[in-house]
């Protein structure tokens, strides 16, 4: 429940009535992480690791001409093993290196992404991620907004009551998700030309107040 009325409502020790407000604010996500890699198969498990070995080199190198700093890749798989045409027969072993790259700058990212792709057959993409690197300011007006939703639902319940309300006896935050894509939002990338679409996320705080009554 949003409310709690009653001397100590809640768990707040002097608090005749008890809210939670939320609000949310949008940010821009402004960095993108491309999980990317290479994958092989070969007749023997010596082939396919010094296979994926190269065609991950030849990554890095495409990266790195990409204009992705050194810093911004990270390994993030590395398998090898057998492939079973019926087992216990062996038909191939495949080998697998995964990267994750971090795009600081969104109006690269279709160059990034092509520069994987121009790796060749080994060459793999497997989903992207984007984030706001800094989430400061847009939580700061998402919880003044939760606040003032927490104050409009305790003048309501105050007026409900027939009593005037009072002053703030304690505030917390509550954490919940993370920040959330919106389905609808307008697509940065897509309004320059980009096949990237950031969109944006939205970000919620939620706050619980205890207020006395007049």
């Amino acid at each position: 429940m949003d409310a709690d009325t009653g001397r100590g409502g809640g768990g707040d020790t002097g608090a005749d009535v008890t809210v939670v407000g939320e609000g949310t604010a949008l940010a821009a996500p402004d960095v993108l992480r491309l999980h990317a890699g290479v994958e092989v198969r070969r007749g023997s498990a010596a082939e396919s690791f010094t296979a994926v070995r190269a065609a991950a080199a030849r990554l890095a190198q495409a990266l790195r001409d990409a204009g992705v700093a050194a810093e911004d890749v990270r390994t993030t798989d590395l398998s090898l093993g057998p492939e079973y045409d019926a087992y216990p027969k062996v038909g191939a072993y495949r080998a697998a290196q995964g990267v994750e790259v971090v795009i600081r700058d969104l109006a690269a990212a279709d160059r990034v992404i092509d520069a994987v792709a121009g790796v060749g057959e080994e060459a793999r993409l497997n989903g992207l991620a984007f984030e706001v690197s800094d989430p400061a300011a847009a939580f700061a007006e998402a919880r003044a907004r939760a606040f003032r939703d927490a104050a409009a639902k305790a003048a309501q319940y105050a007026e409900l009551a027939g009593r005037g309300l009072g002053r703030v006896v304690s505030v917390g935050e509550e954490v919940r998700g993370g920040p959330q894509p919106l389905a609808t939002a307008v697509a940065m990338a897509a309004e320059g030309g980009g096949s990237v679409s950031p969109g944006r996320q939205s970000l919620t705080a939620c706050v619980r107040v205890g207020y006395a009554f007049a």
